[in-house]
């Protein structure tokens, strides 16, 4: 087996709460935002784009503060985090700008798409970018387990990417923006306990699931 590669100073320091606060908090201030702002009489739909403006504005901001909050009690900011919060920046900004929720709801889609690419690729070339990505080191995880996991998140990233495709072409924004928070986020809590089992047959310290649980998916 090959030895684990846990290098020091990529290992998060281990605060769940935060970490949950960080990755999902942002788009919870957007799915509360949008539903405290839409009034439920309306009949044109011009309040409905108002919304999606308001929020992804919210969603701005949500996601700017996890990257302080990061920084001040982690003590880091992941390349994972960093991309998903451009990303955030750039496509909120494009929905603002032109009053269109196209680009907010695409945002994941291309998110999914380039992690589950770079994951892939890094994994068909040995190389197990997930935990470049993460700067995470779980204890005792050989590289083999690195390079499992890289594949498996990589493939399961693609299908996220599938999913939001699908639901946003058949779902109305709200319906959308619920499945974000009540569909992909116990899939991919779901998906990340299924990996717990090949992680330890592949040398990751027991005492090191919760690490594991708390680095998931972007958002």
């Amino acid at each position: 087996m090959a030895e684990a590669n846990t290098p020091e100073g990529t290992k998060k320091p281990k605060s769940g709460w935060i970490n949950l606060l960080v990755d999902y908090g942002p788009l919870a201030v957007f799915f509360l935002t949008y539903k405290l702002t839409l009034p439920a009489d309306d009949v044109s739909g011009v309040a409905s784009i108002v919304a999606v403006v308001k929020s992804t504005g919210a969603f701005i901001l949500a996601a700017i503060c996890a990257l302080v909050i990061s920084k001040w009690r982690l003590g880091t900011i992941s390349r994972m985090l960093w991309l998903s919060t451009v990303l955030i920046v750039g496509f909120g900004g494009m929905t603002i700008l032109l009053r269109d929720p196209f680009y907010v709801q695409v945002k994941p889609t291309a998110l999914y798409v380039f992690f589950g690419l770079v994951l892939l690729g890094g994994w068909l070339k040995g190389k197990a970018f997930l935990q470049w990505l993460l700067e995470a080191a779980f204890e005792g995880l050989s590289d083999e387990g690195w390079l499992k996991l890289s594949r498996n998140w990589g493939i399961f990233f693609l299908l996220l990417a599938v999913l939001n495709e699908v639901l946003r072409h058949y779902l109305s924004f709200g319906d959308w923006l619920a499945a974000k928070l009540w569909v992909f986020l116990p899939l991919s809590f779901l998906f990340t306990f299924t990996q717990l089992p090949m992680l330890l047959k592949h040398g990751l310290s027991v005492a090191n699931e919760e690490e594991v649980v708390q680095n998931p998916p972007p958002k």
